[in-house]
């Protein structure tokens, strides 16, 4: 073993717990749900290693329930990642220091890690590539246990699950809020809902999401040199 790697996991476990609390909150709240639609503790661990997203496992409960298409949930899947690309090619230099980690930095890269790398620095004397690496792994042990636990607990208590689901819907509106509060991104904020609403009206309350999401890259991108000051 590395002389490297313990002194690396121990720096960088503390750091890590704020995450731990949310991390394993919300992957239950996913679990139960997913059990809940039929879908066992197999299906929370395995889509927890494989998607590791929040939002997009969320929304992959309700597309598995509904039989949802494979296009429509690609297309879908893409748009609420699509975020994902443009922050992991900025940490693309970072990594590529870290040898054979480096595949795992960028597939084990969520908004909380990302957060984590770059306000966290390893003390004097740990390495940094075991460093990050280790906030990563551990960010994503927190989530696996999460999902497979809520599984599990949803198999063994008989409640009513509804309303569980308005966890991410909480989420986005908490972040929206945020975003309200910063005057330059207001403008942004009110094109995304009035780009929201037409589409509801044209394409209805069951079809209306992914006209709206591309809907608003659209104008977002052809928007964004007046935007960017």
């Amino acid at each position: 073993m590395s002389p490297h790697i313990l002194p690396a996991l121990k720096d960088a476990f503390p750091h890590t717990l704020p995450i731990m609390l949310g991390y394993i909150f919300m992957g239950a709240v996913f679990g139960i749900l997913l059990q809940k639609e039929g879908f066992g503790a197999i299906w929370a661990f395995a889509m927890a290693i494989i998607i590791y997203g929040g939002t997009t496992q969320f929304v992959s409960v309700g597309l598995m329930a509904s039989g949802a298409g494979v296009w429509e949930s690609m297309v879908l899947v893409s748009m609420i990642n699509a975020r994902q690309i443009f922050y992991s090619i900025s940490m693309l230099d970072r990594f590529k220091k870290m040898g054979k980690k480096a595949y795992y930095m960028i597939y084990s890269l969520t908004d909380e890690t990302l957060a984590l790398l770059n306000l966290k620095s390893p003390k004097e004397g740990v390495d940094r590539g075991w460093f990050d690496f280790f906030i990563s792994l551990l960010n994503q042990i927190y989530w696996v246990f999460g999902c497979t636990f809520g599984a599990l607990l949803g198999s063994k208590l008989d409640f009513n699950a509804k309303g569980l689901d308005f966890v991410m819907s909480a989420i986005f509106v908490v972040i929206f809020i945020e975003q309200w509060k910063n005057r330059a991104l207001r403008i942004p904020a009110l094109m995304g809902i009035a780009t929201s609403l037409v589409c509801l009206y044209i394409f209805g309350a069951g079809q209306f999401l992914l006209p709206s999401l591309v809907g608003i890259c659209i104008i977002l991108s052809f928007k964004r040199r007046a935007l960017e000051p």
